[in-house]
């Protein structure tokens, strides 16, 4: 009976807000063949908040991700807005699906991005859900681990007070491996998802918004995420997160096809 009701509050969370044809169309599409390929198992999502603003943040393994993600938020009613980087807003089709779904464009490394900002906490304190992979793109650690975060998140986080629900997750890599676009059909794929408690910053909220004080709320944000990722995965991340610019790793782009095109150079 309980499952029945919750079910039923989510039902009626989503069609309050009108999701648009984009979002509609795209879980039409995009759910029944993510979930045939892969088992999914999901904990603590009643840790999700039903309404109200809030910034969830997640870890990044896969192009599947959002997808995968969408899924566990739209099954507790709620609409996810994500913030993705704006080449994929000028696609034909993905652009017209991204529009019509609300989501919002970020122009990485750039001037630009504060306009993301500015558009994400405004999503917020209206009461919305925003989706937020703080290490801005596919990690690059070898090992797939959680690298070292950026600051919107927490940014956001700051400027709203809203709260910050944590979710790590394993296993979409093994049905799309990173900067794959061909999923691998068999064996059929594992997706733990686990969300954990809202991650505490209220010490920071009355402090000015310095480099330190948002790092600080950075590294939270960041433990917490890989708290639940050491969890699923049954093992211990690095003590250090991977930082790409310390690498030598461009923080955009395929960076597998970055080295192929090193080797080329060094060949000629």
């Amino acid at each position: 009976m309980a499952e029945k009701g919750w079910a039923a509050g989510a039902r009626r969370r989503r069609a309050a807000q009108r999701p648009g044809w984009g979002f509609t169309l795209g879980t039409l599409l995009l759910l029944p063949p993510v979930r045939a390929l892969s088992r999914r198992e999901w904990s603590g999502v009643e840790k999700i908040p039903e309404t109200g603003g809030c910034i969830v943040v997640l870890n990044h393994v896969s192009h599947l991700d959002p997808i995968m993600t969408g899924d566990l938020l739209w099954s507790r009613g709620r609409l996810p807005r994500y913030l993705a980087k704006k080449a994929l807003f000028t696609t034909p089709v993905v652009g017209a699906f991204l529009r019509n779904a609300r989501q919002i464009p970020v122009e990485r490394l750039s001037t630009h991005a504060a306009d993301a900002y500015s558009a994400a906490v405004a999503a917020v304190e209206a009461g919305e859900l925003l989706a937020v992979y703080p290490e801005g793109t596919l990690t690059r650690d070898p090992d797939l681990w959680p690298m070292r975060g950026k600051s919107g998140a927490a940014r956001i986080a700051l400027a709203t007070r809203a709260p910050v629900i944590p979710v790590g997750h394993w296993g979409a890599h093994t049905t799309l491996p990173p900067y794959s676009a061909v999923p691998r059909l068999w064996p059929r794929g594992r997706i733990a998802m686990k969300v954990g408690d809202p991650v505490d910053l209220a010490d920071l909220y009355d402090r000015e918004p310095t480099r330190e004080v948002v790092d600080e709320a950075t590294d939270r944000i960041m433990a917490a995420v890989v708290a639940i990722v050491e969890e699923l995965r049954q093992a211990e991340a690095p003590p250090e997160r991977y930082d790409p610019h310390r690498s030598g790793v461009k923080e955009i782009g395929n960076p597998t096809k970055q080295k192929r095109t090193r080797r080329k150079k060094d060949r000629a």
